[in-house]
């Protein structure tokens, strides 16, 4: 007989299941493509272990937004009211599970080789969430999610899958705004939850880990509280039990050190600057194309034959940034953020970055300025018999820092120059000019 549980043994989550249409979406080409897109594109150059893809990052981002759910559409916690005020009727519960688990699976299916890294290379008006839009909506998977039971609406997938900031021609309802939340909101976004977690477990780093567990147990649909900064007063959004918030401490710290710790690390972001500059030189016109067909044809796997051979040869497009990839010859930090230069020039590594393509040429000096998007730390808290702001119970959500990175870095042949160059100039070199100066 068939089995129609089907069990992905996971090292984050131990088991993932799906049942037997589910599985269909599983071994679609759209989905299967997620095995050869690596979750942290050219990170395993630096931590070894990051080799890990999108593939079970998605299952995982499944197992948890059912998790999540299944908690805050229990009878206990979804109340009579709040159900009301979603217009969610009990009755089309089992179906928006399956979307919300659908949507969860398929929410990076439009990922470029080597994921973000390479994805201002699409064309104007085009990213991830878009191309991933275009698939759910496309065969083979419209054809899956008309053949399920009942079948389901790719307008209900795509909107929980990219949320109402990628897809601001649909209209959302209180309730499909609160379930895109489960999989990508700022707060509880399961999207997050999961890469924290897996990214910290592959990359053998400990600061991504928090109790998700407790944390998960503890989200409830709660409203708006008159004192909150997010949201309008009295709409409903994705809140804690107060027994959840040190948990939920733990995750916007988690956050804040992955970040400092391995997206933001500077050797893991020139080796991003080297890719943009291969592709750049290498791909049609410079930009990735959106025809689905190419989409699907198009993985790390081939990329990385590209690098290689044109690391090999002189005579291939991207050669010298080829070279620099595969033989670790990458550029080196000359120049970090560094507050006290911020409060004279807030665009100090710009200023830096500028100097040294004036003397040592554009091509010897890449810079890398960044800042991760602020993530709201208020959501509503339930407080014995009242709902209050996160920000009115924890001191420390207001004081958990946005990472920034500002590094210039130079080719390895003139870096101990440049260091000394820089050193000996600081002062004038990130001089803001005064009315007057002459550029």
């Amino acid at each position: 007989m068939p089995k129609r549980v089907h069990e992905i043994r996971d090292p984050i989550h131990v088991f993932v299941r799906l049942d037997s249409t589910e599985r269909d979406v599983l071994d679609s080409a759209p989905f299967q493509r997620l095995r050869h897109i690596h979750q942290l594109a050219l990170t395993y150059l630096v931590y070894p272990g990051a080799t890990h893809r999108r593939f079970e990052h998605s299952l995982g981002v499944m197992e948890l937004a059912t998790r999540v759910f299944d908690v805050v559409t229990a009878r206990p916690h979804l109340t009579d009211e709040i159900q009301e005020r979603l217009e969610a009727p009990r009755e089309q519960l089992g179906y928006w599970r399956r979307v919300l688990r659908m949507a969860a699976l398929c929410h990076d299916l439009g990922h470029l080789p080597f994921s973000h890294a390479a994805e201002e290379l699409l064309p104007d008006g085009w990213n991830h969430e878009r191309l991933t839009r275009a698939l759910i909506e496309s065969e083979p998977l419209r054809s899956i999610w008309n053949a399920m039971t009942p079948p389901l609406r790719c307008n209900d997938i795509v909107k929980l899958a990219i949320g109402p900031g990628a897809a601001k021609d649909l209209t959302f309802s209180s309730w499909e705004t609160i379930l895109a939340d489960i999989i990508v909101g700022d707060a509880f976004g399961v999207d997050r939850m999961d890469y924290l977690l897996r990214d910290s477990h592959h990359t053998g780093v400990a600061y991504g880990k928090f109790d998700h567990y407790r944390l998960i147990d503890t989200i409830r649909i709660l409203p708006v509280p008159d004192d909150s900064e997010a949201g309008t007063v009295g709409e409903l959004a994705l809140g804690l039990e107060e027994g959840g918030r040190h948990s939920a401490e733990a995750l916007m710290l988690a956050r804040y050190f992955m970040y400092s710790q391995v997206y933001f690390h500077p050797v893991r972001r020139i080796y991003d600057i080297h890719l943009l500059d291969f592709l750049r030189d290498t791909l049609d016109g410079g930009t990735f194309s959106i025809d689905l067909r190419e989409h699907l044809r198009s993985t790390d796997n081939e990329l990385t034959a590209m690098l290689r051979q044109a690391a090999g040869d002189s005579r291939r497009l991207g050669n010298v940034h080829a070279d620099r990839i595969v033989h670790r010859r990458h550029f080196k930090v000359v120049y970090q953020r560094n507050p006290a230069d911020v409060a004279i020039n807030p665009e100090a590594g710009a200023a830096v970055c500028r100097a040294l393509r004036d003397k040592y040429g554009g091509d010897m000096v890449r810079h890398d300025r960044s800042r991760p998007r602020s993530v709201s730390q208020d959501f509503p808290v339930e407080l014995g018999d009242e709902v209050v702001s996160s920000l009115e119970v924890s001191e420390l959500l207001k004081e958990v820092p946005v990472w920034s990175v500002d590094n210039v870095f130079v080719d390895d042949s003139i870096l101990k120059d440049a260091e000394n160059w820089v050193r000996e100039n600081r002062a004038d070199i990130i001089r803001l000019p005064e009315e007057g100066d002459s550029e």
